[in-house]
């Protein structure tokens, strides 16, 4: 077992930011274990001790990508009950994740397709229980009566729409902060899904 800051353990960390770059820009197809050996600086035949193969790669890959943003969004649901408190929390994280690990959430949508069937699988199973996270965010704010709106599957898709859509055009160089952009996400939100003026001065 390696210990905590082995060179092993600290081998398999440059191998993953490696991939995520290499896989990033110049896609899974196009890079090879040969060539992600040489980007970190090991013979290829050692890169064996840490990868069986490129597709079990991209598939750990994806699956850390999904679980770390799972784990982010159980982290800050934890304690809150208000539906409008837990879809603020929810699309601080999705926001702040997408913008800060660009990258990751690129590979995560554009080499889906390059898993074999049952990769694919697990993946889509783990971006299906994430996404069901603001489904029964939503269920419970129309249930309440603090959301109100008619198709509950055409808000969610908008809604990832437009706060996954942000990864594409922001920039940290640019004249807002992440913050003030998230906080302006959350206003159209709220306007999307009519939140009675009671309710958000209640939760002011």
């Amino acid at each position: 077992m390696r210990t905590l800051g082995s060179k092993g353990e600290v081998t398999e960390k440059l191998l993953r930011e490696a991939g995520i770059r290499l896989i990033a820009r110049h896609g899974y197809d196009a890079v090879s274990l040969r060539h992600l050996a040489k980007e970190v600086g090991i013979q290829a035949g050692s890169l064996y001790n840490y990868i069986s193969n490129k597709q079990d790669f991209l598939h750990a890959l994806m699956g850390d990508i999904i679980r770390d943003l799972n784990n982010d969004m159980e982290q800050a649901m934890a304690g809150l009950d208000d539906p409008l408190e837990m879809l603020r929390a929810f699309i601080r994280v999705h926001i702040l994740f997408h913008t800060k690990r660009k990258d990751e959430v690129f590979i995560g949508n554009m080499e889906l397709r390059s898993l074999t069937d049952e990769n694919r699988a697990d993946i889509v199973k783990m971006r299906d229980e994430y996404e069901d996270r603001l489904d029964h965010i939503l269920k419970k704010g129309q249930e309440s009566g603090i959301f109100r709106f008619s198709n509950r599957r055409t808000v969610r898709l908008a809604l990832f729409a437009m706060l996954t859509q942000i990864a594409n055009w922001y920039s940290p160089k640019g004249k807002e902060s992440i913050s003030s952009i998230t906080e302006e996400y959350i206003d159209l939100a709220v306007a999307m899904l009519r939140v009675p003026e009671e309710h958000l001065m209640e939760a002011a």
